[in-house]
């Protein structure tokens, strides 16, 4: 992600879809929406999983869309929301006011930083 202190760096928001998933295709406007309104606190990544496998590691998909929420290194939420725009917003604000605990699940480890460095 980048070389700021875990506290400063904007909020990673990783949504991970599939190229031939119609869900996905419909809520990718609403992503970007969400990542002009959030601005500069949060960095928005698109992420087709099929594109970036090994950037997933050994994460499984299961539902779309998913999104990651993460403060450098520490993954705050890691799931499907509803293909809505208040779902993400609601997490999104929330991780961003520091209401969202750290998840522990190892096979997150590392998976904000590949996902992050993400173009």
């Amino acid at each position: 992600m980048s070389n700021l202190p875990e506290a400063d760096a904007p909020l990673l928001v990783a949504c991970l879809c599939a190229a031939w998933c119609r869900t996905c295709d419909d809520y990718r406007a609403t992503f970007e929406a969400l990542a002009r309104e959030f601005g500069n606190r949060t960095r928005f990544v698109w992420v087709d999983i099929e594109d970036e496998e090994d950037a997933l590691g050994t994460v499984d998909v299961v539902d779309f869309p998913t999104l990651l929420i993460a403060r450098g290194e520490q993954a705050r939420f890691f799931g499907p929301v509803m293909p809505q725009p208040h779902a993400a917003r609601q997490l999104v604000q929330r991780a961003l006011e520091d209401e969202l605990g750290a998840l522990t699940d190892a096979a997150l480890n590392g998976l904000p930083a590949r996902l992050g460095a993400l173009p």
